[in-house]
């Protein structure tokens, strides 16, 4: 792995603030490279760590009242959860890589930071950069750039719909699938 860049402090306690999961990592230079990618985020970003818990987690559903930071948070425990009972249940026929699993859940919309702007009232708007490349691409990018193992990069190129047309790993399906059942309900779920 190549180094990451090296980040300042105040930013680096700013994202250790808005995600605690990252103690889930049990290798702590991975949990260092995952942190860190979060930081570069924000240091190419408009946005602010803060402001995750304001602007909404996608701008397919009109008026979201769900945080980025909430819907993101959720998808990492909703993902932990699922892959402990792959562990308790089917361990012999999928192994899961927790670490793996946990950093590319936290990463899988870091490149968001770099697709999602704000306009002159506020509102959060897809930026000039995000209507070319989408966060996956971006994020990996990122992602990369900091060092992080192809493995946790695979999670978050493969965690949207462009992964719908590559194979993925356990990790990935279960970050994919994590992030589409609290996300698709909202879209396209049934209303009465």
């Amino acid at each position: 792995m190549s180094d990451s860049p090296t980040p300042g402090t105040d930013l680096v306690a700013r994202v250790e603030a808005i995600w605690p999961e990252l103690q889930w990592i049990r290798d702590p230079e991975l949990r260092r490279r995952t942190r860190d990618c979060w930081v570069l985020a924000f240091e190419r970003s408009p946005l602010e760590p803060e402001d995750l818990d304001r602007i909404p987690f996608t701008l397919h559903v009109p008026d979201c009242k769900v945080s980025f930071l909430a819907h993101k948070r959720l998808v990492v425990h909703v993902a932990r959860e699922s892959a402990l009972k792959i562990r308790e249940f089917m361990s012999a026929e999928m192994e899961v890589d927790e670490d793996v699993l946990i950093a590319g859940a936290i990463l899988a919309d870091v490149g968001k930071m770099l697709e999602y702007e704000k306009d002159e009232e506020g509102k959060t708007v897809q930026s000039r950069r995000g209507k070319y490349l989408r966060h996956p691409f971006t994020g990996v990018g990122l992602a990369m750039e900091c060092g992080l193992p192809d493995a946790v990069c695979h999670v978050v190129a493969t965690h949207a719909g462009e992964g719908n047309l590559v194979e993925r790993t356990p990790e990935a399906w279960i970050v994919h699938h994590s992030d589409f059942m609290t996300y698709e309900p909202l879209v396209a779920g049934l209303r009465f």
